[in-house]
Order: C-alpha cells, then structure tokens, then sequence
C-alpha cells in the first residue's frame, strides 16, 4: 500500500479504514479505530475460535508477532514479550530491578501518569524520584541538557516518553540513550505516542513499553513490552505463572527456571485475539513504510497548524520545534467555553481529544494519522473558525 495511491482513490481509503466513511477521525493519539486489516484479523480469530479455540496454533501467532514487532524497533524476536497495557511493562521495569536504597530515577511529571506512577512509588523502597523540569510554555521539550541537569552519581535509570501526550513533542531518543549509556545509566521508554508513526530503534534503549491502541492501529489491551537482552537476566520478572516458569505437563516445580526470551515476562495466557489484530496492523504498518508515515504526519502538522492559529487559536507547546521535535500531535489552547466545540465536532462527525494541562487550562487535541487528508483537516479548521467568531 503506498500513501500516494490511498489518497488519490477515497473509495480504497474508506474500504481500508472504515472509519472515515462515517466520520473525520483525527484522534489517534487517543484510541484509534480499527483498520480493515486488523478488523479481519479479529474476524478470523473469532470465527476460528468459535470452532476450537484451543485449536488455534497459539505458538505460531505468538511468535509471528513477536518478529514483526521486532521489525518496529529494530530487535530480536526474543527482546519482545506481548504485554499491553502500556503501564503493565513500566511496571514490570520498576518492580524487577534489583533497587538499592539511595538509588535515583529520572522522569517527567509531565508526562502521561503511566509512566510517572510506577518511579513514584520506588520510594517504598528507599529510591529518590527526580522530576525534569522545563521551560515555562514548553511541556514535554526534553533535551539531553535537560535530562543531564538531573543526573547525579545515583541515578541508575531514566525513563520519558517518545512524545509528550499533550504538546506532542518528541524527545531524540538516540542521541539521550547514547549518552545515558557512556555513563552506566538504563534507559526506559513510554512509547505509545510514536511507535508506529515515526522510525524507533532500540540500539540505546534498554526497555520500552507500548500498548497497540494509539498510533499501532491495534486493538486495545494488545501491546509489546521490550527488555535488551543483555537484560533478561537482570530485570527479574516480577509476575510468576505456567507460561513464563519452566512446568512440564503444567506441574509446578521446586525450583523457578524461566524460559529463555522475553517470554520470561508473560506469565500467563495472552491476549490472543489481540494480538492477532495487533500483529496484522503491524505488518501493514511496515508495508505502507514508517518512514513515509512520519513525512505525512510532519505534512499534515504543517498543513494544519498555520490554519489554526489563523482562525485565532494557539497551540500549545513550544511554537519554535525542529521536525525532528515534530509527532502527529497537535494540541490547541482552549478557552473556558471549550466544551460547546467539542460538542460542536462531535455533532459534526469530527473526533478530536479535548484534554487538560497540570494549570487546568483545557486543549484540543488532534492527531491524524497517514490514512487522513487535508480535506478532512479542512473540515476541522472550518468547523473551529465558526465557533471561534
């Protein structure tokens, strides 16, 4: 599938993702719709399933999507367990590192709770959280001066999102682990907000955590949660079951043995029918080319935000980023009437995110994916222009 093609012929662009043959969907960084591909994909599991579930060659599924999964990052098949939600593999991290008391953890208060949450409570464990800090006006900028500012002789991991939920900005993920890592310093990342939409290679990351739900196209509670392997004997897994322990003929054993791979982290049955939906937004994903996503995400950026601040509103978040600081997220102050134009959109068919920063100020929140056209942007600006006079 090429981009070009998609949108020269809206009949194939409505066949392939069903959603916007009955609505301008521009909120993927909230819960996308299903495409057709992954829509099917739960079809054919369903329909099989009703026949015999157990039946349903289980390994096969696991492992296919383990390595297409792995084509994403740039990983082994074996780096990925298939863990959703997002917060589930963040736990995981905070939960099975051998912590010591005095130990530090760098993040992003910021940042969506799912990865604030987990570093919080290590003060249970005598571990210090260190909050980032930056500029007033600039949620989410973080740069390696940022991060490094916050280091100290303890602190042993940090761990930020690839793009901030609300202003969008992206964070250059190679150039913070590179740096990280000259210094002994884990690195651990939210990745929901990217993954999928813009090129992510692991090479200096250590663990990453992402459900399928936002920019993946998968269904919801499906996910990958990927551990380097150099870590696997490291990050204890803190979640014990027949899956991930060693239990021949499903007889618990004396001694705890885990079995080799990311594997050791699932410790349990999967989300199959997830995964399979999962797995089959993926692979398409890689044929339409991650690379050709992220130019038509920064496009439709460009495209939509002179619009916006024509029609008198302002975004929210650093008004000065580099494309590479750029995501498919655009958010747009609100003011306190904010509420009669998310009804507004919504009437119209046009789905956005209305969401709040840590001033209580409200946003509008858009997030096309590839698959969405400026016509479709159009109708937004338009509607927003109407409310706004």
């Amino acid at each position: 599938m090429k981009i070009t093609e998609l949108l020269a012929d809206d009949g194939l662009r409505r066949a392939r993702f069903p959603v916007a043959e009955h609505q301008t969907f521009l909120a993927h960084a909230g819960v996308s719709a299903l495409p057709l591909a992954a829509a099917d994909a739960l079809r054919e599991f369903a329909e099989q399933g009703a026949r015999a579930q157990q039946e349903l060659d289980f390994f096969r599924r696991v492992n296919y999507a383990r390595e297409v999964a792995a084509k994403l990052l740039g990983a082994d098949g074996d780096e990925i367990a298939l863990l959703g939600p997002t917060a589930l593999g963040l736990n995981l991290v905070a939960d099975g590192l051998d912590w010591r008391e005095g130990d530090e953890v760098v993040c992003y208060q910021d940042d969506y709770p799912a990865n604030v949450y987990p570093w919080l409570k290590l003060a249970d464990r005598g571990v210090r959280c260190e909050l980032l800090e930056v500029a007033d006006g600039e949620q989410g900028r973080i740069t390696w001066e940022t991060v490094e500012n916050a280091l100290t002789e303890r602190t042993r991991l940090v761990s930020l999102a690839t793009a901030n939920f609300a202003s969008g900005t992206r964070i250059e993920v190679d150039g913070i682990g590179k740096k990280l890592h000259e210094r002994g310093i884990l690195f651990c990342l939210d990745g929901i907000q990217t993954l999928g939409a813009f090129p992510l290679t692991v090479r200096h990351v250590d663990f990453l955590s992402a459900d399928s739900h936002k920019w993946l196209l998968g269904p919801v509670g499906a996910g990958i949660f990927y551990v380097k392997k150099k870590h696997h004997d490291r990050l204890r897994p803190s979640l014990l079951g027949s899956w991930n322990v060693v239990s021949p003929e499903f007889i618990a054993q004396h001694k705890i043995a885990f079995y080799p791979g990311a594997r050791r982290y699932e410790c349990g049955t999967l989300n199959l029918p997830g995964i399979a939906g999962m797995a089959a937004s993926m692979e398409m994903l890689l044929t339409v080319g991650v690379e050709n996503i992220a130019a038509r995400l920064v496009a439709l950026k460009k495209y939509l935000l002179p619009r916006m601040t024509a029609s008198g509103f302002k975004v929210f978040g650093a008004s000065d980023l580099a494309d590479g600081e750029l995501s498919g997220i655009s958010s747009f102050l609100l003011p306190e009437r904010g509420g009669e134009l998310a009804a507004l959109l919504a009437a119209r068919n046009i789905s956005v995110s209305v969401r709040q920063n840590r001033a209580g100020q409200k946003l509008l929140r858009v997030s096309p994916h590839f698959y969405n056209t400026e016509a479709e942007l159009d109708r937004l600006v338009a509607a927003c222009a109407e409310w706004a006079i």
